[in-house]
C-alpha cells in the first residue's frame, strides 16, 4: 500500500499550533499553578505558607523548622550540626559508623553533653549526640528534653517541677498517630520558657539574646 507524504501545507499549521501551545504549558504550569498554589496555601495554611515563622513581640525569632544554637546554659540545647546551623550548607557528615573520627566525635560528645547537663555518659540521649541527615532538625526527643530540665532550672532558678511541666506542655505526638517518636520543637521551648520566666522574675527572665547571633554558638 502506498502512502503518500503529508503535504507541506497540512504541516504548517501543525507548527503554528505546537508553537502556540508551549508557551500556553510553560504559562500554565510554571506560573498560573504557582500562583494558585501560593494563594490556596495562603489561605488555609499562612503561617506554614510564610515559613513557619515564631515570633515574639512582633520579632521573628526563626522558624519551627530550623534548627538554631543556644549558647546560654539557661536555654535547651539542639542537635548537633554538621552544616553548623547554616542553612545554606545544609548537609550531614557522611561517615559511616565505622569510620573513626565519627566514633572519637561521638565520644567526646558524650563526655561534653553529660558533663555539661550533669548526668552519666550512659544517660545521654543518642540524638544530642548524632546529627540529622540535614544538620538542621528543629526537634529533639523526649529524653533529649528531660535530660536537661536539671540544667535550664537551675541556671533559671526556677522549680525542677515547673520546667519538667513546660517540657511536656511541648510535646508534639506522633505524626498521624503512628510516624516518628514523640518529639519537642527547640526553638519553641526555648521561647515558652522565657514566657515563664518573664512571669515568674528574678533570674528567669528573658534572654533578650533568643534568637539573635548573640546568643548562638558561632
Amino acid at each position: 500500500m502506498n502512502v503518500s507524504p503529508v503535504s507541506s501545507s497540512y504541516r504548517e499549521p501543525l507548527r503554528w499550533r505546537a508553537a502556540l501551545l508551549l508557551p500556553l504549558l510553560v504559562l500554565g504550569a510554571a506560573l498560573l499553578y504557582s500562583l494558585l498554589a501560593t494563594v490556596v496555601a495562603g489561605a488555609l495554611f499562612p503561617a506554614q505558607a510564610n515559613g513557619s515563622l515564631l515570633q515574639r513581640d512582633g520579632h521573628v525569632l526563626g522558624s519551627a523548622l530550623v534548627a538554631q544554637p543556644f549558647a546560654a546554659p539557661g536555654y535547651f540545647q539542639p542537635r548537633p550540626s554538621a552544616a553548623k546551623f547554616d542553612p545554606m550548607a545544609a548537609a550531614g557528615s557522611n561517615q559511616a559508623r565505622s569510620n573513626p573520627e565519627l566514633q572519637k566525635r561521638i565520644a567526646d560528645a558524650r563526655a561534653s553533653v553529660a558533663a555539661r547537663d550533669g548526668v552519666a555518659l550512659a544517660q545521654v540521649a543518642d540524638d544530642l549526640l548524632t546529627q540529622s541527615g540535614s544538620g538542621m532538625d528543629p526537634d529533639i526527643s523526649l529524653a533529649a528534653a528531660q535530660q536537661q530540665v536539671a540544667r535550664v532550672a537551675k541556671a533559671r532558678e526556677l522549680p525542677v517541677a515547673t520546667v519538667a511541666a513546660l517540657v511536656a506542655a511541648q510535646v508534639q505526638p506522633r505524626q498521624f498517630g503512628v510516624l516518628g517518636q514523640p518529639r519537642v520543637n527547640v526553638l519553641g521551648l526555648n521561647i515558652a520558657l522565657d514566657e515563664v520566666g518573664t512571669r515568674d522574675g528574678g533570674a528567669g527572665t528573658r534572654d533578650p539574646g533568643l534568637g539573635t547571633r548573640e546568643n548562638q554558638k558561632q
